[in-house]
């Protein structure tokens, strides 16, 4: 079992970045996938990036290509997801979670999730 919690949100200008921080507990972070999802208010809970167990894959919901890049410190039981251009599409709170399988973007896949940290990004 995995516990996660989620920091490093907050409030930024257009064009600026933020890096958000998932610390994991549990002896076995590292043989799970993790993934960044966002939800803004009206609206489903999307993908954003995920990562295989050993950090050598990843993938990114095209809207965040080439601006947003996700890694993880298994040493640490932390993943990361690094925001940069930021745009206020990107408005949204983000959830880190967990899955015993990598390469799902549903959020029915992942078993593990975390509070959620808010990201606004003003214009």
């Amino acid at each position: 079992q995995v516990q996660v919690v989620e920091s490093g949100g907050g409030l930024v200008q257009a064009g600026g970045s933020l890096r958000l921080s998932c610390a994991a507990s549990g002896r076995t972070f590292s043989s799970y996938a993790m993934a960044w999802f966002r939800q803004a208010p009206g609206k489903e809970r999307e993908f954003v990036a995920a990562i295989s167990p050993a950090g050598g894959s990843s993938d990114y919901v095209d809207s965040v290509k080439g601006r947003f890049y996700i890694s993880r410190d298994n040493a640490k039981n932390t993943v990361y997801l690094q925001m940069n251009s930021l745009k206020p599409e990107d408005t949204a709170v983000y959830y880190c979670a967990a899955a015993n399988v990598y390469g799902r973007k549903s959020p029915q896949a992942y078993d593990y999730w975390g509070q959620g940290t808010q990201v606004t990004v003003s214009s």
